[in-house]
């Protein structure tokens, strides 16, 4: 497997994607700003969001001093509002605690409100250039394809030590990690893997005569009817209202099922989303007063 290593960095260099994120001058706090934004959303309905978050909130200070009604309306559509509040959480400790620098050791990133394993090594990988395997869903792919001959891998233990084995030693390790999440995103995809445009010459998969998943393909989780949906539904009213709204205009944005639209308002109370006036009435959390 020696000669993934040059042959995956020659063909980022042509093939790369131009995602602002990846440009020269991005910050470590902006660059965080996108690995939130860019859970299990498409790049197509982050780029916009994360271009106008920056310029509006380029720092972890300016974010902290922001409210949190404008951070959910700033969010958007971008779903699982849940991280929207939790960036603002997470800034605000950075503004606080860390001198209004994000964290550069894996270890301190991971104290931070909102960051998991995934995100502490992708920031530290992409963000401060470390050397540190960094394994999400493509990277995963591309490892069980090419190193175990498996059409895909579920999360294990052994993930972060597979893609430590690639890694080379020097400066072009955060380039490879990137260029290893980019060939799973757009080449060694999931569904439709275009292994014609494949750079690399040896893939275990590929010579074992691309064997089938031993489990049956994962199911898209569906979206619409979903309580995700009357959660969006009944956040898209609050956003669209600078003033607290009555429960009647609440019901009106899902009438299908009461008992649903019950359901997931009060998940957004819980979580702190969503805030209700002494009069009864509703809005975005830090504007009910």
């Amino acid at each position: 497997m020696t000669d993934i290593v040059p042959q995956l960095l020659d063909w980022y260099r042509s093939a790369q994607r131009d995602l602002p994120w990846r440009r020269p001058g991005v910050t470590p706090w902006q660059i965080l700003v996108s690995e939130f934004m860019l859970q299990q959303t498409p790049v197509a309905r982050v780029e916009p969001i994360w271009l106008a978050w920056i310029a509006r909130w380029p720092t972890p200070s300016a974010t902290a001093a922001a409210g949190a009604a404008d951070v959910l309306r700033a969010w958007g559509k971008l779903g699982y509002p849940r991280r929207a509040k939790r960036l603002h959480e997470c800034a605000t400790v950075i503004a606080t605690e860390h001198g209004d620098v994000v964290p550069s050791d894996v270890e301190t990133l991971l104290t931070l409100p909102g960051i998991g394993a995934y995100t502490a090594r992708a920031v530290a990988c992409f963000a401060y250039h470390q050397r540190v395997p960094v394994v999400d869903t493509n990277v995963r792919r591309v490892v069980a394809r090419v190193v175990h001959g498996r059409a895909d891998s579920p999360p294990s233990a052994r993930d972060l030590d597979d893609v430590d084995a690639l890694l080379p030693d020097g400066p072009d390790a955060p380039q490879f990690s990137v260029a290893l999440m980019e060939l799973g995103a757009t080449v060694c995809t999931a569904r439709s893997p275009r292994c014609g445009l494949c750079p690399l010459t040896s893939c275990s998969w590929r010579s074992n005569g691309f064997p089938e998943a031993g489990k049956p393909v994962r199911r898209v989780q569906r979206y619409a009817g979903t309580d995700r949906q009357v959660r969006g539904r009944l956040l898209d009213v609050l956003r669209d209202n600078n003033s607290p709204v009555s429960r009647a205009q609440l019901d009106m944005a899902w009438l299908t099922d009461t008992a649903q639209r019950d359901r997931a308002l009060d998940s957004l109370l819980v979580d702190g989303l969503v805030e209700q006036t002494a009069d009864g009435r509703f809005a975005l959390a830090g504007e009910g007063d």
